[in-house]
């Protein structure tokens, strides 16, 4: 049932985000967390627990092929999903610059864990400080 949950999520999320945007986006996720929350894990296995989900969240992902979803959108929809469940995690942003590239990763975190794909190269981005709400808001 969770990884139908996540398939599901990560196509809303597609969706979502481009009928409404980031900050909205997040609102709504954020309402319908509050409103559907499952059986929360005993307190030491949250971590394996969120682990767990997002493996599954992953899976999810890649078996939708025909509809590739961005490493935002699969952060989003993990937020949601751990959301959903009483874990309580950080969406990261950061970025990098590679010779002549300037590249953008999105990926979250539970009590200071990392949750994404193994081949990740998280340690490469620097993450923006403070919510990322704020981020959209910030004049160059």
């Amino acid at each position: 049932m969770l990884a139908a949950e996540a398939a599901v999520t990560l196509v809303a999320t597609k969706l979502g985000l481009r009928l409404f945007g980031l900050r909205q986006w997040k609102a709504i996720l954020d309402f319908a967390a509050k409103r559907a929350k499952a059986a929360v894990p005993a307190e030491t296995a949250t971590i394996e627990f969120a682990r767990q989900v997002a493996r599954l969240q992953q899976a999810a992902a890649r078996h939708l092929s025909l509809l590739r979803t961005n490493c935002l959108e699969q952060a989003l929809a993990l937020r949601s999903l751990l959301q959903r469940r009483g874990i309580a995690g950080e969406l990261r942003i950061g970025a990098r610059k590679t010779a002549d590239r300037f590249e953008a990763h999105a990926w979250m975190e539970v009590n200071g864990t990392i949750l994404t794909d193994p081949g990740d190269d998280i340690g490469e981005f620097t993450p923006f400080r403070g919510a990322f709400a704020d981020l959209e808001t910030q004049r160059p």
